[in-house]
């Protein structure tokens, strides 16, 4: 479980750091800043990962048996939702924070399906990340300027959703537990 906390700590400050440690962030370059970023990040998803592997399964509550149902069409929207963030689709358009609804989906749709407490620790420490993340970009930035929607870029996002969607299925079927049903 410390690995795990340890990852949330360390996905979280970087992500924050403009806001509560603009001196740091100031006296960096910016492609220093996104390095530290990048860097931070990725040592983070692999201590979350590497903890959620190792935790003991105490479980909380048991998943309802439909959950991994709504789960399976939960994550095609929070795949969609990410895909959505740097273009000009509807959604897009619809969705002001992209990123971070997709990322509450992400862990709601995983709560589903997971009743023990390193995954209640995990997917909600990021759902919590995600609010506290729209709220703060919320207040530190003005409403964006309106995006002009494509269908182009509708039928690019669907696309290309689908094709990562498969991918995740295939490789999550690999290494971790098998997302169809059975």
């Amino acid at each position: 479980m410390a690995l795990i906390l340890l990852g949330l700590v360390l996905w979280t400050w970087p992500h924050v750091m403009k806001e509560y440690t603009p001196g740091l962030r100031a006296g960096l370059s910016d492609g220093t800043a996104k390095g530290l970023v990048a860097v931070t990040a990725v040592v983070a998803i692999v201590l979350m990962v590497l903890g959620y592997r190792s935790a003991d399964v105490i479980f909380v509550y048991a998943p309802p048996a439909w959950g991994q149902h709504l789960n399976n069409l939960l994550m095609l929207f929070s795949v969609a939702l990410f895909g959505a963030a740097k273009g000009t689709s509807h959604l897009r358009a619809w969705v002001r924070h992209p990123m971070f609804a997709g990322t509450i989906l992400w862990g709601l749709s995983h709560l589903l399906v997971r009743g023990d407490v390193a995954s209640i620790l995990l997917f909600g420490g990021m759902i919590l990340w995600a609010v506290a993340g729209w709220v703060m970009t919320n207040r530190r930035q003005a409403a964006p300027a309106p995006i002009v929607p494509s269908a182009k870029k509708d039928a690019i996002l669907i696309v290309a959703t689908l094709v990562a969607y498969a991918l995740i299925v295939l490789i999550h079927g690999l290494v971790g537990p098998n997302p169809l049903p059975m």
